[in-house]
C-alpha cells in the first residue's frame, strides 16, 4: 500500500518559520515529480512547490517564491518544504502528492496521483 505521510506542521508566529516532511511508503518516487499543495478554508487546493525527479529543478507558487523551499532526499524517499518568513495568509493545510507519470512537477493538483493526509500549519498576527 502506497503512503504519504506528512509530519511538521504546527503553530507559529508570523515571521518564524516550519519545516514540513513527506515521508512515502509502499514504492520510491524516485523517478517522480513531487509537490507541496495547500488547501484553506472556503479556498480550493493550490499549488505551492514542485520537484523534478532528481530534484536539480524546482518551481514555486508567486506567493511563496524566495520563502519556501522544496528539496528532495531520494535514498530516504522523503521530500521536505522548507518555509520562512510565515505570514497568517499561509495558514492551510499543506499536503504532499505525488505525480507517477511526471519526472517534472506540474502547478495543477488532477496530474498528481498520491496524496497525503494533510499536515495543519497556522500562523498567528
Amino acid at each position: 500500500q502506497v503512503r504519504l505521510l506528512e509530519s511538521g506542521g504546527g503553530l507559529v508566529q508570523a515571521g518564524g518559520s516550519l519545516r514540513l516532511s513527506c515521508a512515502a511508503s509502499g514504492r520510491t518516487f524516485s523517478d517522480n515529480a513531487m509537490g507541496w499543495f495547500r488547501q484553506a478554508p472556503g479556498k480550493e487546493r493550490e499549488f505551492v512547490a514542485g520537484i523534478s525527479w532528481k530534484g536539480h529543478s524546482t518551481n514555486y507558487a508567486d506567493s511563496v517564491r524566495g520563502r519556501f523551499a522544496i528539496s528532495r532526499d531520494n535514498a530516504k524517499n522523503t521530500v521536505y518544504l522548507q518555509m520562512n518568513s510565515l505570514k497568517p495568509e499561509d495558514t492551510a493545510v499543506y499536503y504532499c502528492a505525488a505525480d507517477a507519470d511526471n519526472k517534472v512537477p506540474i502547478t495543477r493538483p488532477s496530474p498528481y496521483d498520491f496524496w497525503g493526509q494533510g499536515t495543519q500549519v497556522t500562523v498567528s498576527s
